[in-house]
């Protein structure tokens, strides 16, 4: 009985070795084919020099781009690198605006030298700042008796004249920039509209 069973374990794995083999027959055979396939169909010198050719084409194309690429983000940070800067120092020229309106107003100082003389400093450091600002390409934008444009100006309140055009900016409530060719703040502006006509029947029966 144990020697029956020691001949069939002996069968069995005689059976799995040859398995093997096969198996590995099969796959060195799939290997010489694929080896072969590709000696059938192995390019020609031409076409070899040809596909290096295109891969060169590309990689020269790839390069110009990052190139290209690499120039325009320089320029820009040369040209609009203080733009954060720039806006927040525009603050100053608005705190002189508002000093000297609060100086106008004081009827204590109304018409006195000391008033005359303040406003005159004031204007001088105004045109200082302005003259900097132009120096380093950054330029008040001029909005008076023009029409409103959405993409410089905000209005801020209409104003009523029939003098005017509608849309027409008749008042500057804070003036703007641009730095270069790009917005660096809207102007913010009063722009006309036409006179409301008042129903007079309406007012007389109100009396």
């Amino acid at each position: 009985m144990e020697k029956e069973e020691n001949l069939n374990q002996e069968n069995t794995e005689a059976g799995s070795s040859n398995e093997k083999i096969e198996a590995d027959k099969q796959s060195n055979n799939k290997q010489e084919e694929s080896r072969n396939v590709e000696e059938k169909i192995e390019l020609s010198p031409e076409e070899k020099i040809k596909e290096l050719e295109d891969k060169l084409t590309r990689t020269f194309a790839e390069m110009e781009n990052q190139r290209r690429r690499f120039e325009k983000e320089k320029d820009d940070a040369f040209d609009y690198g203080g733009f954060a800067f720039a806006k927040e120092a525009l603050n100053l020229i608005d705190n002189l605006e508002r000093s000297k309106l609060i100086l106008e107003s004081d009827e204590a100082l109304k018409d006195t030298e000391a008033l005359k003389k303040t406003l005159e400093h004031l204007n001088i450091i105004n045109k200082d700042l302005i003259s900097i600002f132009n120096k380093n390409n950054i330029k008040p934008i001029d909005c008076l008796n023009k029409k409103l444009d959405p993409n410089l100006h905000q209005a801020m309140m209409e104003v009523e004249d029939n003098q005017k055009e509608p849309g027409t900016i008749v008042q500057e409530v804070q003036k703007g920039f641009m730095i270069k060719d790009r917005l660096l703040r809207p102007s913010l502006v009063g722009v006309s509209k036409k006179v409301e006509k008042r129903d007079e029947n309406k007012e007389n029966l109100d009396k």
